[in-house]
């Protein structure tokens, strides 16, 4: 389970919706190709089905501490039990028919050291540029030097955001809310082409 790895503090601050994802839904992913841990290249705009894709500022490394402040920082705090959860609820997702992504502004070498140590079993996504930042307007914040995208989740169809899970808290706790809410539009769906 996700409280096995770097287990969440009882009080860190709750982010609270500033608005800087409110332009997101109904949204056309960018035509943008952004490196996957398996070597791959992946064009977002170009995804067909459903796809599970939450944004995440930094994965923690047991071997290198987390940035000063880093529990001070709204929504900052949670991206391995947060991957942990979308790993443990992997299966439920695809029998919905979602696919998963995880994506960082960090290298695609550091990610795949995350994905492999966390035996993910879906490839995270490498946009070390920023360039969702300007192709989409997706909120980051600084902390030591660095631009880091706020976590945020997306629900897509065929290269359409349908659905903005922002702020996301508690971390560990976001797979589970995906699922109901896909739970709900696969009913809808369902019982609308009846």
């Amino acid at each position: 389970m996700a409280e096995a790895y770097f287990p969440l503090p009882t009080n860190l601050p709750i982010p609270l919706d500033d608005g800087a994802a409110a332009h997101l839904p109904d949204r056309s992913l960018p035509e943008i190709d952004l490196p996957g841990t398996d070597g791959s290249m992946v064009n977002l705009g170009r995804l067909r089905g459903l796809w599970v894709i939450y944004v995440y500022p930094m994965t923690g490394r047991p071997d290198v501490p987390l940035p000063d402040g880093w529990d001070d920082i709204p929504g900052a705090r949670g991206c391995t039990p947060q991957s942990c959860s979308f790993r443990d609820h992997f299966a439920e997702l695809g029998a919905l028919g979602a696919g998963v992504f995880g994506l960082s502004a960090q290298t695609v070498e550091y990610q795949r050291e995350a994905r492999d140590r966390l035996r993910l079993p879906y490839e995270l996504l490498s946009d070390a540029s920023l360039r969702l930042e300007c192709a989409l307007g997706l909120p980051t914040f600084e902390v030591a030097g660095m631009r880091l995208f706020k976590r945020l989740t997306l629900i897509t169809e065929s290269g359409r955001i349908r659905k903005v899970f922002y702020p996301v808290f508690p971390p560990d706790r976001n797979a589970e809310e995906v699922l109901l809410w896909l739970r709900g539009a696969v009913s809808a769906s369902r019982t609308a082409h009846q």
